[in-house]
């Protein structure tokens, strides 16, 4: 008799008989085995979840498709892996115990409780879990939050909730994985360990899928200096959770910065370009104890608000214009930046990409639709940009770190199966000529493995579409997207924003937003964002509150107690500008403008709609490559490239020394050797040079044979300077 009939026979004698009827503490395959075999790492990416499992042997990633897994185990390769007529002989269990070779070596001891659970479920014939078993809605972990000093420990808690109510402890049956292991350590049985740096981390515990975080905290050791925290006075709410950390981990915040390094690091973050010499003058003299607030507010009501805020999102949405067409991408580039001169509040803003149509031509939103055309394309850019759900993963497999489903990712595809396209087709390199999106009679997606047609569903909760076949089933979407019961959607905006003014975002990477990822500050982003909401989703709003509060005009320099922390915003955390407003402050400081392919004479690299123009100086600051895919990314890095184009650039060389531009009036002019250096730090430094500086810039500049040459050479090295390429 060969095994595969053992097998059946045993389950038939299983299924017959009156003592093996279910009960809650018999072991079944969903309820026991498959969260065990993704504990042990059976199932992961690197075993048997690969795409063609290891050895023969293939499991579904993570335990995603259970009957895939049940059918793997009991009935592929001739029923050869399970034994139940002796069940000890079974090579599931064998290689598992390494009796027999194993290329994942020793996963179980022989007599451990998790032998026995496996050992129990090949003895009572492989039973699945019956269909109308309670099903797992939440798991907790406990405690969720806790203080360590550093080599301290505890052991973690999983608690899982059923549909009926009842609860179970499954903390023998989680997956552990820590944040940060320097910081914290987890083993497999969830017992953590804190290291012997101070900082934090979180543990999360997976099982079937579903996820739970503890939160470890290990506060700076010693004692806080008094007023560390006294001149920390809150201005909002911002302030109020920041502090609130801070205190927690015993973290003293950086002081308030100065007015001349506030003023410039305003300018740079709400409208991408310096203050003038005059403008700085005027601040600094004013002693208005509300002129910060009031400066913002003048600064959220300049045009140039519009195009540098514009510019951002233009990365995110931008395509290539060799595939989409420069007409297209123009069209595209105009629409955005007539929302944000119009300051349209957000959630409008989504909306009209969503559920976009029309020519390329005409209807900027609808390139959109021109440049991501499958269903499943489209569905990977909206979750990750206006969700920051990364979706990828789901598409041919259970998400490793989340609970998202392949069923899941394409039902979510589902709603962009009707967007049709007529006309000019994609043809790359040449993609000129009209399209229009528009809305087919019909249309559908099918599950890649079932072939089953999926109808629209949205990640979780509902957003039913209209049985009208002329209403677009994304209106639907949109309005799940944008609603205020979303967390999501207020979540990534505001963090997206946070990032840009803070140097780093609450969550990071800005656009990945799971619960194996938390936020550093989780009630600060939920209050931000539900501001946010409360205030009709206006993005000026959202910059003004973050830009007014104490921790925003923290000073970069750090103290003892917070020269490590690079993740709780107890200082400024210094960047550098982005290229093309490192462009434009050149071209400020030299008065000599940028010669930009496909722009007029005059325009600022900010206003640039494509970056396809001909530019060494932003390809080497990192802009965009419109050729990778996506083409929104930036390189926030510096390099030796960039420090050796600031030294040697033949441009910048000719902007600093030519004839009719700023440096040459300036040393022309009747001011005195201790003005001019003045006036050249405050275009280049935005702040007054201080004794030493004015003295040395002084010396070099006296002799009037030489001044244009010695002014030119300053210019030249204070714009090679940290303090010029950071925003401090």
């Amino acid at each position: 008799m060969n095994r595969t009939r053992i097998v059946l026979i045993s389950l038939l004698a299983w299924t017959m008989d009156s003592e093996l009827v279910w009960a809650e503490d018999r072991v079944t395959f969903e309820r026991d085995v498959e969260p065990l075999l993704t504990r042990l790492g059976c199932n992961a990416g690197a075993c048997h979840g690969k795409a063609r499992g290891q050895n023969g042997f293939q499991l579904s990633l993570l335990g995603f498709d259970p009957d895939f897994d049940h059918s793997a185990i009991a009935f592929e390769a001739r029923g050869r892996r399970v034994f139940p007529a002796a069940p000890e002989q079974s090579l599931f269990l064998q290689k598992a115990t390494a009796q027999v070779p194993h290329g994942g070596g020793r996963k179980l001891e022989p007599g451990s409780s998790s032998y026995l659970t496996l050992l129990n479920w090949i003895k009572t014939g492989m039973p699945r879990t019956p269909a109308d078993s309670p099903k797992l809605v939440k798991i907790a972990v406990e405690p969720a939050e806790r203080t360590l000093r550093p080599g301290e420990g505890f052991p973690l808690k999983v608690t899982a909730t059923d549909s009926d109510g009842s609860t179970r402890d499954v903390t023998a049956l989680a997956a552990f994985q820590s944040t940060d292991s320097t910081l914290v350590a987890t083993d497999a049985d969830g017992h953590v360990k804190a290291g012997p740096i101070p900082g934090e981390a979180t543990v999360s515990a997976r099982f079937l899928g579903m996820f739970a975080n503890s939160a470890v905290l290990i506060p700076l050791p010693g004692q806080i200096p008094d007023g560390s925290y006294s001149d920390f006075t809150p201005k909002n709410f911002v302030d109020d959770h920041v502090l609130a950390k801070l205190k927690k981990l015993g973290i003293a915040p950086s002081g308030t910065t100065n007015d001349a390094t506030f003023h410039r690091r305003s300018y740079l973050d709400a409208i991408g370009r310096l203050p003038t010499p005059d403008e700085t003058r005027a601040f600094l003299a004013d002693i208005d104890p509300l002129k910060r607030d009031k400066l913002v507010d003048r600064l959220l009501g300049r045009p140039e608000y519009a195009d540098h805020w514009a510019n951002k999102w233009a990365d995110l949405l931008r395509p290539n214009p060799y595939r989409v067409g420069i007409k297209a991408v123009l069209n595209l580039d105009a629409w955005i930046r007539s929302a944000f001169r119009a300051n349209m509040p957000y959630d409008q803003f989504v909306k009209q990409i969503l559920t976009a149509r029309g020519s390329n031509y005409r209807d900027g939103a609808a390139v959109v639709w021109r440049d991501r055309r499958e269903p499943e394309e489209a569905a990977t850019i909206v979750s990750q940009i206006f969700l920051g759900i990364r979706l990828e993963c789901a598409k041919c497999h259970h998400h490793p770190f989340e609970s998202w489903g392949q069923e899941q990712f394409y039902e979510f595809s589902a709603y962009f199966a009707r967007v049709g396209h007529k006309g000019a087709a994609i043809a790359p390199p040449i993609a000129a000529g009209e399209e229009t999106v528009f809305l087919k009679k019909s249309g559908s997606v099918k599950h890649p493995l079932t072939g089953k047609v999926l109808p629209p569903k949205p990640l979780f909760g509902s957003a039913p579409v209209d049985d009208d076949p002329d209403v677009d089933p994304r209106e639907a979407l949109a309005g799940w997207i944008a609603s205020p019961t979303n967390p999501y959607f207020a979540r990534v905006i505001v963090n997206r924003t946070w990032a840009e003014l803070m140097g780093r975002g609450i969550v990071e990477p800005v656009d990945d937003l799971r619960a194996t990822n938390p936020p550093s500050n989780g009630p600060l982003l939920e209050a931000l964002a539900d501001d946010f909401v409360k205030h009709g989703y206006d993005l000026k709003h959202l910059i003004r509150t973050i830009m007014t509060s104490r921790t925003y005009g923290l000073s970069s320099d750090p103290n003892d107690r917070n020269s490590a922390d690079i993740r709780n915003f107890s200082r400024h955390y210094r960047q550098r500008p982005r290229a093309e407003v490192l462009l434009d402050a050149i071209v400020d400081i030299t008065g000599i403008p940028e010669a930009l392919d496909a722009a007029p004479p005059g325009t600022r690299a900010s206003a640039l709609w494509t970056t396809r123009n001909t530019s060494l100086f932003l390809d080497t600051f990192g802009r965009p490559d419109p050729n990778q895919d996506p083409p929104c990314e930036r390189t926030a890095d510096t390099s030796v490239v960039q420090a050796l184009h600031l030294m040697n650039a033949p441009l910048i060389h000719q902007k600093i020394s030519a004839d009719d531009g700023k440096i040459a009036h300036l040393a022309g002019s009747d001011l005195s050797a201790e003005k001019v250096v003045e006036q050249l730090y405050l275009l280049v430094y935005n702040r007054f040079p201080d004794a030493e500086e004015t003295s040395y810039g002084k010396a070099l500049v006296e002799e009037p044979k030489r001044r244009r040459r010695a002014l030119e050479d300053l210019a030249w090295a204070l714009i090679n300077s940290p303090e010029f390429v950071f925003e401090d």
